[in-house]
This record gives structure tokens, sequence and C-alpha cells, in this order.
């Protein structure tokens, strides 16, 4: 039974507001990581295995998420999730050695991709699922995401602010750079009011738990395997990396990348608004295929630049496309499992993704040791056409209620 709107309005408010904070977090983490580990004196490899180790760490965190959330409940998941975020932007800002640093980042939550690959992602997907009708579902999504991204571009400003302290105080570059990931732990602590107000009766009883997946297992297997290609794709171009490649192969200063990831995000945001109404012409399947395509070709074409300007150029174009695939993916998700099926489903497709993302940063920190070409861009774009093209073959027919009802002539097919 659904709850009652009011209800549904507030958690869907609390999701909203969290999720900016977290995202403000992340947009400035993911550009500080690499350059406060380069201040450190790391190399390139070092930088790309602590990405590595962060998403290993994070896919299997939102693993445990998925099944704990059957017998904690989602509040007080969420809660032991932000005093994680809380020790992590404490322990970044007080350690600087190297294994030390990497257990860190394996136990923590800093994401050096930007977007949310965090144990946050399975347990607010469910409820905003919960929160919503079919037909708002993708809408709902769309606008989570929007909040976002738009939070992680203004996060990634911020990110000019230790360059600032040096300027007009006068501080070292590391020290600044330390109080940021200081910032990031007080963001943590200020989402805990926002999870606290959350329902606290979630658990249905004892004897009537969900079991974690039933009659749509396949289709959840079937999709947590293309979602692991695409990751590990992603993973050669998480925005940590694909910074460090722009400091690298052109001299970019981290104020100047800071403002450039500012209209990334902000292009990215908009484009969430888009995929939700071209979802609703085109379906949700066609919509993560077609707009993610010619942003691959982008990917692909940015280490041929000479210019800067022509690198950032589709770089900006890559922007508006790449990430509409994100709402819709998440929506289609939700939308194909049953209700029951919700929390384990969203932990499953995103827990591949993180362990088969972790893959690619340290492989790609050692390709830009090696040359500064630019080839985790150009692998990581192939793989994602690969993706695209497997997913638009295998679940073309495989159609949300909401798509069914508007064509109820035609077949939704089998998954």
């Amino acid at each position: 039974m659904d709850s009652p709107p009011f209800i549904r309005l507030d958690v869907v408010r609390r999701l909203l507001a969290a999720k900016a904070l977290r995202g403000f977090g992340d947009g400035f983490v993911s550009l500080l990581l690499p350059a406060y580990l380069l201040e450190l004196g790391w190399t390139a490899f070092e930088v790309g295995l602590v990405a590595t180790t962060t998403l290993l760490g994070s896919g299997l965190l939102t693993l445990a998420a998925g099944h704990l959330a059957q017998r904690w409940g989602h509040r007080r998941l969420l809660l032991a999730a932000t005093g994680l975020m809380v020790a992590t932007g404490l322990g970044v800002a007080c350690v600087s050695s190297f294994w030390p640093l990497l257990v860190v980042a394996f136990a923590g939550t800093l994401n050096p991709s930007g977007g949310d690959t965090s144990v946050f992602m399975p347990v607010e997907h469910a409820l905003l699922a919960q929160s919503a009708q079919d037909r708002k579902r993708t809408p709902a999504f769309a606008r989570y995401s929007l909040v976002g991204t738009l939070a992680a571009a203004a996060g990634a400003l911020a990110a000019a602010l230790p360059s600032f302290a040096g300027e007009r105080l006068g501080l070292a570059p590391l020290a600044a750079m330390q109080g940021m990931f200081v910032l990031y732990a007080l963001l943590g602590l200020a989402t805990v009011p926002l999870y606290r107000g959350l329902p606290g009766h979630e658990l249905p009883p004892e004897g009537e738990r969900a079991p974690q997946l039933g009659p749509s297992r396949r289709r959840v297997y079937l999709l947590a395997a293309l979602f692991s290609l695409d990751a590990f794709g992603g993973g050669f171009v998480v925005q940590s990396l694909l910074a460090l490649w722009l400091y690298q192969r052109f001299g970019l200063a981290l104020d100047t990348a800071a403002g450039i990831f500012f209209w990334t995000g902000v292009l990215t945001a908009a484009s969430y608004v888009v995929a939700a109404r071209l979802a609703e012409r085109i379906g949700l399947v066609r919509t993560m295929v077609y707009t993610h395509l010619p942003s691959s070709l982008c990917l692909i074409a940015m280490p041929f630049c000479s210019e800067l300007v022509a690198a950032i150029g589709l770089l900006l174009v890559r922007s508006a496309l790449s990430q509409m695939d994100v709402p819709t993916r998440s929506s289609y998700v939700m939308a194909i499992v049953t209700p029951a099926e919700r929390p384990a489903a969203a932990s499953l497709t995103s827990v591949p993704r993180s362990l088969a993302a972790a893959c690619g940063p340290a492989l790609a920190g050692w390709l830009l040791a090696v040359s500064p070409f630019g080839w985790p861009l150009v692998v990581g774009g192939v793989l994602k056409i690969v993706y695209d093209l497997l997913l638009l073959g295998m679940f073309q027919r495989v159609r949300p209620p909401e798509e069914v009802e508007a064509a109820p002539g035609r077949s939704r097919g089998a998954g």
C-alpha cells in the first residue's frame, strides 16, 4: 500500500537535501583528491590505486547495505553510513602515509568519480521508488540526480578554495586541502538530522520479510553484468583521473579545472531534465543508449586533441549526454522488479558497477604514467559503446509498466 502523500513528500525532500550535501562534498573531493595526493609526492599510478581501492570498498559496502536494509531499516543504515562519511573526511585530513590512507580509502566513502557510487545509493533509491507512482518515478529520479549533480558542480567550484586561501591568506596548499576534507566530514554531520527525520517503521514483521530476490532474479543478474561492463569502462575515466590527465597533458591549474568541471556539472544536471522527457517519448532503454553512444565517441576523440580548447569542448558535449542514463537506469531497474525486491535489486545492480569500476583507475593510472596521450579515455569509450549495443539488443523489449500501459497491444518481452 502506498504511503500517504504528505509522508512521501517529506521523505523525498529529506533525500534530496541529503543528496545535495553529499553531492557538494563529492564534487570538491573528486578534484582535490588527485591534487592532494600529488602534493604528498605520490605518483600517477598510486593515485589510480587509491581510486581503485575506494571503488572496491564502496562496492563491498553497497553490497552489505542491500542485505542489511531488511534487518536494520533504512534510517539506521543511512545514519551508520553518515558516521562513516564523517570518519572518512577526518581520516584523510589527518593521515598522509600511503598504506594508512589506502585503508581509509577502502573503508570510507570517498568518491573519485564525481557521481554517486556510495553505500547511500541503494537505500535512497529504494526509498525514492517507494515514494513515487509509476508515471512519476522517472521524473523523481531525474530530480534526485539533478539536485546531486548541481550540488557536485558547486562543489567543483569549491575545489578552488585552497588556491584562494594560499593567495589571500598565505595558507600552505597542503593545509588548505586538508581543511577541505574536514569540511567533507562536517557535511556528513549536517545530513544526520535529515536522515533522523525519516520514518522509523520501514521494517515489516519478522515473518513477513521478503526474500532478497525472487521472480526478477534473472533480469537483475543480466543488468548487473551489463552495468558492470559499462562501469569497467567508466573506471578508466573517473573524474579524479580525468582531472589528472588534464593536469598532466595540458598543465591545467586546479582553480581552472574547478571552473571547467563546474560547467560540466551544470550541463549534466540539465541533461537529467531532458532525459525524463525523452524517456516519455522513446522509452527508458532507448534514452539510455541513444544518448550514451555519442558521448562515448566524444570521449574517444579527446586524446587526439592537441589544443586544450578542443578537448574541453568535447568534454562539455560529453557531459551534456553521458549521464542521461543515470536517472533512467535507476528508474528502469526499480520498474522491472517487484516492490519487495527493490532494495536488493538496487544493491545488486550497483555493487558490480563499483567492483568493476574499481579495476579501471589503477590501470588508467599506469597508462597515464607510461604515456600522457590519454589511452584510458579511448579504452573507456570503446567499452562503453559495447555495453550500449548489448543493452539495446537484450532489453529493448523489456518495458516498465508505464510504457506497457501507453502501448497495451505490444508485448513486454521476457527477461
